[in-house]
């Protein structure tokens, strides 16, 4: 158990990494459109590439964010019941979550993803616009991005099932959102 809490340790820090990636996205982006409105109303400056590279942006917040997300335990959960169950409760709901739902979905999110980003590739996928952006490169955050969201949630398995052997403490407390 301790060499695959390691592990968990390595996605952990991975994920972590993408996260901080996915966070600068989003303050570039809004700097990119900031400057592309400001250039196209005061100068009459603009490119369609300026366009899809913010659009480029919130795809790598997106895609790459996700598992981060998850490594918060921030993602979006059905607490009907959830939230009444017990610390020991809790933690086999995220364990049968993790293996029934989220797994299967990633893997075949990713397999399907796969496709359209190699046929991009190969053809190296442009857009049709003036000016526009090779398309390949964010046709690669599909598969990317549901492999990393697959690894973090093998990440989370393996820390709930030590947190319930007692191989190691995780706050796995989850606060429902204020509304």
């Amino acid at each position: 158990m301790l060499f695959l809490l390691r592990i968990s340790q390595g996605i952990d820090w991975l994920n972590a990494k993408f996260g901080v990636l996915a966070n600068s996205m989003i303050v570039l982006s809004c700097v990119v459109s900031a400057g592309n409105a400001m250039s196209r109303y005061a100068f009459d400056l603009s490119s369609n590439a300026w366009l899809e590279v913010q659009w480029y942006m919130f795809s790598v917040a997106v895609m790459l964010g996700a598992s981060y997300t998850l490594q918060r335990n921030e993602h979006v959960r059905v607490d009907i019941f959830y939230m009444q169950l017990s610390e020991r409760g809790q933690l086999w709901v995220d364990i049968i979550g993790g293996l029934l739902f989220l797994l299967p979905a990633c893997l075949l999110f990713m397999w399907l993803a796969w496709p359209i980003f190699w046929q991009s590739f190969l053809i190296n996928e442009a857009s049709n616009n003036a000016g526009g952006l090779l398309r390949w490169p964010v046709k690669a955050l599909l598969p990317l991005g549901f492999a990393l969201l697959s690894l973090q949630g093998i990440s989370e398995i393996i820390k709930r099932i030590g947190a319930l052997q007692g191989y190691t403490v995780i706050d796995a407390k989850y606060e429902r959102p204020q509304q």
